[in-house]
């Protein structure tokens, strides 16, 4: 009986997920569609919105220049470099003042008060010091992503169960011992909420970077398109980040349930 409620829960849910891509795909080849007749009908002015067809040509016809994989690189590369930095920068700093509740109350107003300055705030300082150099996208990205990851280990360190931590103090854990066996296995989830947030937002503050200030990458070349009246060239390579943007949220996704396999979220999805 129960095998065949388990076989009969898979089958529903394989079916809901056909459908919801075949829903999916509709609504793209609508919006493709819808794409190709205003521009061509006069409806809209082909000046500020090309055809799909000429978009998909102009698309082709980068993916064929090493310049555009070059730039591709660039975005890719300033985008992992400043995740990566934000989240080992972030889970330390979380755990440390996490775990200590002195740290905790006196960096609680100064965490309140940093965390809701846009990055783009930043820009006129890091253009001073920096110009248009990838050390520039770096700082802003490294600095919204930082807050993301941090507060989302502060909750996890907070979720900890008061129980297990007096348990694990009455036994004489040590520090190395506590983080490892206690604080990280309840904090854990937190810190995969936080890389799947800090991801996007690393991406977006690296192309914002590349467009406003010029440092090299699919955002600058966007702008350049765009301030040469290059129309197709500059939605190809919007629709090139858009994709770019999907595949950082779907290895997110991977990376969530890879790392939470054990976990009763990522067992109910799957299941």
């Amino acid at each position: 009986m129960t095998t065949d409620v388990a076989t009969s829960r898979r089958g529903g849910f394989s079916i809901r997920r056909g459908r919801d891509a075949v829903l999916g795909v509709t609504g793209l080849v609508i919006v493709v569609a819808l794409l190709e007749i205003l521009p061509r009908s006069g409806i809209i002015d082909a000046r500020f919105l090309a055809p799909a067809s000429e978009i998909a040509r102009e698309l082709g016809a980068e993916l064929g220049h090493g310049a555009f994989w070059t730039s591709f690189g660039q975005t890719l590369l300033g985008w992992a470099t400043g995740l990566a930095l934000s989240m080992v920068a972030g889970t330390v700093v979380g755990v440390i003042i996490g775990s200590v509740p002195f740290l905790r109350s006196l960096t609680a107003s100064t965490i309140e008060f940093l965390r809701p300055i846009p990055s783009v705030a930043l820009i006129p300082l890091v253009v001073l010091i920096y110009g248009s150099e990838p050390q520039s996208a770096l700082v802003l990205v490294v600095y919204a992503s930082f807050w993301q990851v941090l507060v989302q280990v502060l909750y996890g360190v907070a979720d900890v169960d008061p129980v297990v931590r007096d348990t694990a103090r009455s036994y004489r854990f040590s520090r190395w011992s506590m983080i490892r066996t206690v604080i990280w296995p309840t904090a854990l989830p937190y810190v995969v909420t936080g890389f799947r947030l800090a991801a996007a937002v690393a991406l977006i503050l690296e192309i914002t970077a590349e467009l406003i200030i010029g440092v090299p990458g699919l955002g600058r070349d966007i702008g350049v398109a765009q301030s040469s009246g290059a129309v197709p060239l500059t939605y190809a390579l919007v629709i090139v980040v858009g994709l770019v943007g999907v595949a950082v949220n779907v290895l997110a996704r991977l990376v969530e349930r890879r790392v939470l396999r054990w976990h009763s979220s990522v067992r109910k999805d799957v299941g």
